[in-house]
Order: structure tokens, then sequence, then C-alpha cells
């Protein structure tokens, strides 16, 4: 026990009657964190500084409401099952966030704001992917303030001391000693979850570095890299969850979508090789027409970059397979 990691005992703080919840505060990290990221990545791509936060304000939103459906639906029994209590299903500050509802419901927020203002998706996905894997691995420390999802026993130097807790009092049940009551130790999943986004953050950076991945290549390949290590740790909880041929849902679901982002990645790869950008950055300026953003207006922002361009006439058109593909 004395090499174990510790764990916390309270995870609600209140400030008057206004309670602070670790699993928010990580998560808001998390988000501040991703939109840090994500807007020095997009403004290397010649986009506008503050669309990030354009797309956060519909992507934010629906990507906790879509986490929360995916949980209350792979987990249902605590919700609808014997003794369950729907209302509770509310409780999103109680823990309980899927992934996958997250990132289907948070792309079709940026989806909308993409649309609202003119871009294509593709290239504002391939600037979030490191950013959003950043989030992810903040956020999963608040399920170590709430001792919640974490895998086998161990007696490993890195194992996770786990207490019985009280999630209504966002406490540690005490004893009759007034001490913290220990369940044991286990492998800290949370952490492994954590250390591989992180992981994998810099393997999209490199890799976009070195091969410049784009048309959905880099958010592909942050799709297929958390898969692959979700697939590890979702193997090693023990918490309760629903199984399908002796496997757990999030395993099958990280198994399926880990192949078709991998198919995706390499379709994508071969479909656009020989592509060149002489500009040498990414074009998310690849403008599709919409109601708030014809198409012949280019954003705010997009001025300094046309500045200095000579005029292209009909006489100098360049042929359509010197010019970059526009779909992504």
């Amino acid at each position: 026990m004395s090499a174990a990691l510790p764990s916390p005992t309270q995870s609600v703080w209140y400030l008057g009657p206004v309670p602070l919840r670790a699993y928010a505060l990580c998560i808001l990290a998390g988000i501040v964190a991703g939109l840090w990221i994500t807007g020095r990545r997009w403004r290397a791509k010649g986009g506008r500084a503050d669309f990030p936060l354009d797309v956060a304000v519909w992507a934010v939103p629906l990507g906790v409401v879509g986490a929360r459906i995916y949980h209350v639906i792979t987990s249902p029994e605590a919700y609808f099952g014997p003794g369950g209590d729907p209302v509770r299903a509310l409780y999103v500050w109680e823990g309980g966030l899927g992934i996958w509802g997250a990132v289907a419901a948070g792309a079709l927020g940026a989806w909308i704001a993409c649309r609202r203002a003119g871009y294509r998706l593709a290239p504002f996905a391939d600037a979030v992917a490191p950013g959003l894997l950043v989030a992810q691995a903040l956020g999963r420390w608040g399920n170590w303030f709430n001792n919640e999802l974490y895998g086998r026993a161990t007696d490993l130097p890195w194992a996770l001391t786990i207490h019985d807790w009280d999630e209504a009092t966002g406490r540690a049940v005490t004893g009759a000693d007034g001490e913290p009551v220990v369940l044991g130790t286990f492998h800290p999943t949370f952490l492994y979850e954590s250390l591989w986004c992180l992981l994998s953050a810099a393997v999209i950076v490199l890799a976009d570095r070195r091969w410049r991945l784009r048309h959905g290549q880099a958010f592909a390949l942050y799709v297929v890299l958390y898969t692959a290590g979700r697939s590890v740790t979702e193997a090693l909880r023990i918490d309760e969850a629903n199984e399908i041929a002796g496997l757990r849902v999030n395993q099958w679901v990280s198994a399926v979508v880990l192949l078709v982002a991998l198919a995706a990645c390499v379709i994508s790869r071969r479909r656009h090789r020989g592509e060149r950008d002489g500009s040498g950055r990414d074009e998310p300026l690849e403008r599709v027409p919409s109601p708030q953003s014809p198409a012949a207006t280019p954003p705010a922002g997009d001025a300094e970059q046309q500045a200095g361009k000579p005029t292209v006439t009909e006489s100098s058109q360049p042929s359509s397979r010197d010019q970059d593909h526009p779909r992504s």
C-alpha cells in the first residue's frame, strides 16, 4: 500500500452554495488547452484566428450531450434498471461521458460552424486532432478525483489506491476510525489513457510535419491511435459494462471505429497522392458557399494572405491538374 499511487478523498468543494466539482474543472481545463492548441494549428493553416471559438460554441455543448447520451445508452442499468433512477441520467457532474458520443455530436457541431463560416470540415478536423487528444488527457483526471474507471487489482509500484466512494457527497466513505475506507490497489487506467493521449498527440504533430497530413488524414490518425490505446485500457477495466460475446461494448466500438478510420486514412493518402501546395501550408480556406458566408467573400483575416498576390485572369488560369483539390 505504501508504494501505491494515492487517490483524492474529495472531489467537490463549496464556495458558499456553489459546488466546485473536480470532474467539471478537469473537463474545462481540457477544453481550454484543446482550443489553444487548435487555434495555433488553425492560424498556421491560414485560418481566421477566432474561428475555433466559434466552433466551440456549437461543438462543446453538443459534445457533452452526445457523450452523456452514449454513456446512458451503453450503461442503462444505473438509470433504467431495477432500482435505477432515470433522473440521474442528467447528473453529468457525477461522471459518465462516452467519448464516441462526444466525438460524433461534437463533429456535428463543428460541421454546423464550418458550414456557417464557409469552411470545409476536413481541414478543421485535421487542425483539432492533437488538441482533442490533449483535452481528453486532461479530462481523464476527473476520473482520478472521482475514484472511478480503474482497472484490475494489482500490486505494481504504480498501482492506484481506490477508496470506497459516496457519489452523492463526492467524498470517500469513512470508517469507524474516521479514516477513508480503502478498497485496494488497482491499475490506474485513467493514467494509462491520459499518457497515451499525450503520446498520440505528439505522434500526430510529428507525422503532420513529416508527411503533411491533409484531407482529414490527421483526424483519421487520431481515431486510429486513440482506439488502439482505448482497446487496451478497456480490457483492463472492471467497472460494470454491457458485453457482447465476452467483450465490453466499448471494445467492439473501438475495434470497428479503428478499422473504419484506418481505411479512411489509407484511401485519403492514395487518393491525394502527389498533391503539392506551393504555399507550404494546408489550405483551410477551401471555401464552400453558405448563406452566412458567400463563396466570393473571404473571411476577415484572409485579406492579409491575399495581399500581394497577382490577380488571376481567365487567360492565366492554371490547368485543373495544377490546382489543389478542394474536396477533403
